[in-house]
């Protein structure tokens, strides 16, 4: 209960302090990561620490409803294919390039096995922009920067998703094959594209149909289905989640657009009480003794790797230095991240997950409080630059 009084009293500061945070580089994910490690640290006698599998639990259901909202998000597939060519770039090219890099960072300054360093960029590329939502609200900056991040971020976690489960099972003592992985990963994307098909075809027959406050709970219910039927079928949750939001917003919009703004809210909390959850689980093992070389590698691979992957993959792409910059800085480390980790420590690589603990935990807290300075950026060029804040999609 102690963890929970802490989570309440958290979010009600947040909630206070949020005004200043969507104006300032206050950041209400610190907020709640620091709540975690001030509770995790022992400073407040009694304070039970999560468990490994209920830590690992919640991560699981925020980083499925972040992404179940992610895809529902992208507009579905006609808005995916009407602007994906510089998404397309970012993770078909940009993507490999940050795993690679990562990886030889891993190799050859951390010193590395090959397998271990190849988890480590796997599971450190892909994106999250949840921690840099100010950046959307600002008008100055082009739509279709907007879009390649959302695009991007929502995608990239599935597709380093098998990477990681592949290194996983060359690490681990007893790793799955390569086509068990193949399998989890087809059969979640296949629950994720029936389950909301069938049933949105039903509600939208002569028979049923969902009105008032159940409009917003009709996505909700399938995701929720989506989620039980890849527990019971060792579907892959994550691919089964996108999946799912991508085909809603495909087949009804009318669904996607009720859901839109109760799905937000269940998205942060869950993502809030993570954070929190885990804080209070590095916290003990924060201050572990560090060799300068992971140190290095934590900073190059959290800041470095990714600006110069994106700007070769966005060669020739018609876009602004300041686009360019703007793509490649914001590669803020999340959700999956963390997920990706708690796996990485399952298989016993403790090492390799308390690095990418503390690049996320560095992530969140530089990007996080930079976009809105990124943002003013882009405000006070406005006028000066009014070309490079065209709206038509790349």
């Amino acid at each position: 209960m102690a963890l929970v009084l802490a989570f309440a009293v958290t979010l009600y500061v947040a909630v206070l302090i949020s005004d200043w945070a969507n104006k300032t580089i206050l950041s209400t994910a610190v907020l709640f990561l620091v709540a975690g490690l001030v509770v995790g640290s022992g400073a407040f006698p009694g304070v039970e620490q999560p468990q490994f599998g209920q830590l690992k639990t919640l991560s699981e259901l925020a980083l499925f409803s972040v992404l179940f909202s992610d895809g529902i998000n992208t507009g579905g597939l006609a808005s995916i294919r009407k602007g994906w060519r510089l998404p397309g770039r970012a993770l078909l090219v940009g993507l490999p390039l940050t795993i690679a890099g990562i990886a030889l960072l891993g190799r050859y300054l951390a010193g590395m096995t090959w397998p271990v360093a190849l988890l480590l960029g796997s599971a450190l590329s892909p994106t999250d922009p949840v921690f840099v939502s100010a950046i959307f609200s600002v008008k100055a900056v082009p739509k279709r920067l907007k879009h390649v991040l959302n695009i991007e971020s929502g995608l990239n976690d599935g597709l380093a998703l098998p990477a990681v489960l592949i290194m996983l099972s060359r690490v681990a003592e007893k790793g799955q094959e390569t086509y068990a992985i193949g399998w989890d990963l087809a059969l979640g994307v296949l629950i994720g594209i029936v389950i909301p098909w069938v049933g949105i075809r039903i509600e939208e027959s002569r028979v049923f149909h969902a009105v008032g406050i159940f409009e917003p709970l009709l996505a909700f219910s399938l995701g929720i289905v989506v989620l039980a039927l890849c527990y019971a079928t060792g579907g892959n949750l994550f691919l089964g989640a996108f999946s799912a939001g991508i085909t809603i917003a495909t087949v009804s919009e009318r669904a996607s657009g009720a859901f839109h703004r109760f799905g937000e809210i269940i998205s942060e909390l869950l993502k809030l009480a993570a954070l929190l959850a885990l804080g209070a689980l590095l916290a003990p093992r924060l201050l572990q003794p560090l060799a300068w070389r992971e140190v290095a590698f934590i900073v190059l691979a959290t800041f470095a790797v990714r600006p110069v992957a994106i700007a070769l993959s966005f060669i020739g792409m018609g876009l602004s230095r300041k686009e360019v910059l703007t793509v490649g800085w914001f590669g803020p480390k999340g959700f999956a991240s963390v997920v990706y980790g708690l796996l990485v420590l399952g298989a016993g690589v403790r090492r390799g997950a308390h690095l990418i603990g503390l690049a996320v935990i560095l992530s969140i807290v530089i990007y996080s409080s930079t976009d809105i300075l990124v943002g003013r950026w882009f405000e006070r060029h406005t006028k000066k630059e009014p070309s490079e804040i065209s709206e038509n999609a790349a």
